[in-house]
């Protein structure tokens, strides 16, 4: 059996902590302190390092990683859910509830949403308001919005 590995890589949102092992990329988080991009990558996350490279550079749209979240079934289920959100669209809370198939069950998908450990992989920040406000980041609204923003580039061009 092999223990989980990380790695840390930096992207234009902040450094990114990679954790993962032979089953699967287990984490994916944004920390706040300074931490050096890692030298040697363990190839367990060398795929996953790879990926998000194209995803800010933009030319991925869509992740091909083995995934082995933690979680109770229930968060692994709104997890799953999650990654049916298609790049560049967003759903809202109600509507991520109704598609998970139990519209009470609105706080606690919203819940799970936020105990997400693989960020940007697993979109959680693709999901909205019901008004449209980018609420409940675990990494800052500032990452929520820059990472929509990056999925879906605004089509007007600056007058000045």
């Amino acid at each position: 059996m092999e223990f989980n590995q990380a790695t840390y890589y930096k992207t234009p949102i902040g450094t990114a902590k990679i954790v993962g092992d032979e089953n699967g990329i287990s984490a994916v988080s944004i920390v706040d302190e300074v931490i050096e991009t890692s030298v040697e990558i363990p190839e367990n996350l060398k795929d996953c390092v790879q990926q998000l490279t194209e995803y800010f550079n933009g030319t991925r749209t869509a992740f091909n990683l083995k995934l082995n979240p933690k979680g109770t079934d229930f968060q692994k289920r709104v997890w799953n859910e999650l990654l049916l959100v298609p790049y560049g669209k967003t759903r809202s809370y109600l509507e991520q509830s109704k598609k998970f198939g139990d519209v009470k069950a609105i706080r606690a998908v919203a819940s799970a949403n936020g105990k997400n450990p693989i960020w940007i992989i697993i979109p959680c920040h693709r999901i909205i308001g019901s008004d449209g406000s980018l609420t409940g980041y675990a990494g800052g609204i500032w990452r929520k919005k820059w990472l929509l923003e990056h999925e879906n580039p605004s089509a007007q061009q600056s007058l000045f």
